[in-house]
């Protein structure tokens, strides 16, 4: 991946992210945006997101992107000059769940270590 890719990646993380933490924070206080990946022509964007919650949330989540992703998109582009401003598409990230769950795992079986000591 070149380093333009790159920057371009991690800029359009942070306007994301701060759009949803400032201007969405009321519908988006439970959601984390994880990476985002750019193709090579800069004409389409997968912005990967996490949810902290259940899958309501999760599911709530997945339709607040279905109806403010236009808007999103519009809003970055009024922060990112770029000759082509990527179309988005949000898609759900488990993985910081996983490592949650496998933390959690790991911190019951250091307990129980400690305990049989």
């Amino acid at each position: 991946m070149s380093q333009r890719s790159l920057r371009v990646n991690e800029l359009i993380l942070r306007e994301i992210s701060e759009l949803l933490h400032t201007f969405y924070k009321g519908d988006a206080v439970y959601i984390t945006i994880s990476e985002v990946s750019v193709a090579p022509d800069l004409r389409n964007a997968h912005v990967y997101y996490s949810v902290f919650g259940d899958e309501y949330q999760q599911r709530e989540a997945e339709l607040f992107f279905k109806k403010n992703g236009e808007s999103i998109r519009r809003k970055v582009g009024k922060k990112i000059v770029l000759k082509y401003l990527p179309h988005l598409k949000f898609i759900y990230d488990p993985s910081m769940e996983r490592g949650a769950k496998t933390l959690s795992l790991l911190d019951e079986l250091d307990k129980e270590d400690h305990e049989q000591t």
